[in-house]
């Protein structure tokens, strides 16, 4: 049985060498190895199935009888590391805190280290002057334990 840390560091000497980062690598009960990468830019299949041989060459016989999978990211999945947090910033998301409340927004920033983000959202206000409520733009900062998930806000408009 091969360990998870033995996968993981042949995953980041391949990773070494580009700007692709490791967002999970999971061992199911089934013996696959689930192997995610991300990049600023999107992920080519080229570069999975490059990533792919070097764990073969490189951990050989100790894959044994492992399936190997090596993906990307999914799109709309929820975050699992802080860098697709930054590569995300400019762009919708939604975040489910852990009372239940859903909301969308920009995000807006993230923390140096990395603990908290900022998302912009439309809430209606009153206004003075104003007799109806209108939307202003407020900025909401979370911590990473406050919520239960934020991802990419697909958008087709």
């Amino acid at each position: 049985m091969i360990d998870k840390n033995v996968v993981t560091k042949a995953v980041e000497e391949w990773l070494a060498k580009g700007d692709y980062y490791l967002v999970d690598v999971e061992m199911t009960a089934d013996d696959r190895i689930v192997i995610e990468i991300d990049h600023a830019d999107g992920v080519w299949i080229e570069d999975c199935a490059d990533l792919s041989r070097h764990l073969q060459e490189s951990l050989g016989d100790e894959l044994g009888d492992y399936e190997l999978e090596v993906g990307s990211a999914g799109i709309g999945q929820p975050f699992k590391v802080i860098q697709q947090y930054r590569n995300h910033i400019g762009k919708e998301v939604e975040v489910l805190q852990k009372n239940g409340q859903k909301l969308q927004g920009l995000l807006k920033e993230v923390s140096e280290d990395g603990s908290r983000f900022t998302v912009s959202v439309k809430e209606k206000q009153q206004v003075e002057g104003k007799k109806r409520p209108v939307l202003v733009d407020v900025d909401k900062t979370f911590g990473l334990d406050e919520v239960k998930y934020c991802k990419y806000q697909l958008n087709f408009k």
